[in-house]
């Protein structure tokens, strides 16, 4: 699938070397298609390593995405360059008057805050809501997602006594959803949170409809019924070596940190960590991309 981004979007380069299709804004003005719009609001600390990982899961399918970076006001970026963010970004008060096909929110490094103590949650609250009215589909990630099944479901999260940390085994139910659709029934995700939500609270919810399920690390995957709000709480998009950087920047700060779980060969962190997740992350993005909004959005968004 083309993804179209800014000519100068540093992600750009490292996408072309991987051999996926980008297309600058050039060259998409002469194609007559239509382009799904994204916006991706992305509340990760490194903001350029989160852009290159769901660029390239978004560009599994024939369909041409329109990327829209957006980035909280109420926040300074610490580890992102002004100009980078000046340049790639946008706010929320520039976009809210228009519509979107499909809206990621990223997870953020403030998990174990309460959620109305985090200095931009009466932003994260606005864009939330404007995403029911404005969006057709929402896909909220790790910290996103349980921002948003605590402010439209009330659902609390709960602090875990160490990270959860590592690649976890997953079972798929409800095979026939589209959103899972071939899927093994055995499939594996990363995940890295100090917090998580009690499986049965989202179970007992019935506007949920739980997907896939973890007997160590909970509930990876639920959506609403019919598909507007999708919550992931790890990180398919995640790269081989993200969590080799966050365990060796933990243990380098003397934070309190185990070995990622099921990723070092014999939990050796000087050997090469074994990519086994990407397959599954890039049927999921391409399954909610087709299914969730291509299928569903009106070609007219006005």
């Amino acid at each position: 699938m083309p993804i179209r981004v800014q000519s100068e979007l540093p992600a750009k380069e490292q996408l072309e070397k991987e051999n996926i299709f980008v297309m600058d804004e050039n060259r998409a003005t002469h194609q007559d298609i239509r382009p799904l719009k994204v916006v991706i609001l992305n509340l990760m600390p490194l903001k350029q390593a989160t852009e290159l990982q769901l660029l390239r899961a978004l560009s599994n399918t024939p369909l041409q995405v329109d990327v829209t970076f957006l980035m909280v006001s109420g926040h300074v970026a610490k580890n992102t360059p002004v100009k980078h963010l000046n340049s790639f970004y946008t706010e929320f008060d520039d976009i809210k008057d228009h519509r979107f096909d499909g809206l990621i929110i990223t997870g953020a490094p403030v998990e174990q805050m309460p959620f109305e103590e985090v200095d931009y949650w009466d932003e994260m609250v606005r864009i939330m809501d404007w995403s029911v009215t404005h969006v057709t589909s929402t896909l909220h990630i790790c910290w996103g997602a349980q921002a948003a099944l605590y402010h439209h479901f009330g659902i609390e999260k709960i602090q875990l006594p160490e990270k959860l940390f590592g690649i976890y085994r997953h079972r798929v139910l409800h095979r026939r959803t589209p959103l899972v659709r071939g899927f093994d029934d055995i499939f594996c995700a990363p995940h890295s949170r100090h917090t998580t939500i009690r499986p049965e609270a989202i179970h007992d919810e019935d506007r949920l409809k739980v997907l896939a399920e973890s007997d160590e690390a909970g509930i990876l995957l639920c959506m609403t019924h019919d598909g507007r709000q999708i919550f992931l709480m790890g990180h398919p998009e995640y790269d081989r070596y993200t969590l080799d950087e966050e365990y060796k920047r933990d243990k380098a700060k003397d934070l309190p940190i185990h070995l990622p779980l099921n990723y070092y060969p014999n939990n050796d962190p000087s050997l090469r960590p074994v990519l086994q997740w990407r397959a599954h992350c890039n049927m999921l993005y391409s399954n909610w991309l087709n299914y969730y909004v291509y299928q569903v959005t009106p070609y007219d968004l006005g």
